[in-house]
């Protein structure tokens, strides 16, 4: 018969799988807005380039700024939904965690308990035997 606590130990180790999947959804998500980033610089450098090439393409950066901006905003909100989750599961993580500890002691108490009642029938089952 499986006892709690070891039933617990496996939800747990799910949980904390689910919460390093969180983790690796931001760092993505992370990585993506910091490249937005760098796109949005290099961009910005060539709107304000003095170099004429770029004059004439000024208004098409300006118009990818823009759709960077809201890439950027919008990962943003990833981002955040992400740290959320990392956090609801981190949460839900330490809660079964407590209740497997709990669970593990009420199962070493039991234990100790019935030890105590195997030697206290032992003592009473050796004392009729010597009375005999």
């Amino acid at each position: 018969m499986a006892k709690r606590s070891d039933k617990l130990k496996r939800l747990v180790a799910v949980q904390r799988h689910m919460e390093q999947m969180a983790e690796m959804d931001l760092a993505l998500t992370t990585q993506q807005r910091q490249e937005v980033a760098e796109t949005m610089d290099a961009v910005a450098a060539a709107l304000v380039s003095l170099n004429p090439v770029h004059r004439g393409f000024s208004d098409i950066y300006a118009a990818q700024i823009g759709k960077l901006r809201q890439k950027d905003v919008m990962l943003a909100g990833v981002q955040q939904m992400h740290e959320m989750r990392i956090v609801r599961e981190r949460t839900k993580a330490d809660r079964l965690a407590d209740q497997m500890h709990e669970a593990r002691n009420l199962e070493d108490r039991e234990e100790a308990d019935n030890a105590v009642y195997d030697l206290i029938d032992q003592h009473v089952a050796y004392g009729k035997d010597r009375s005999r």
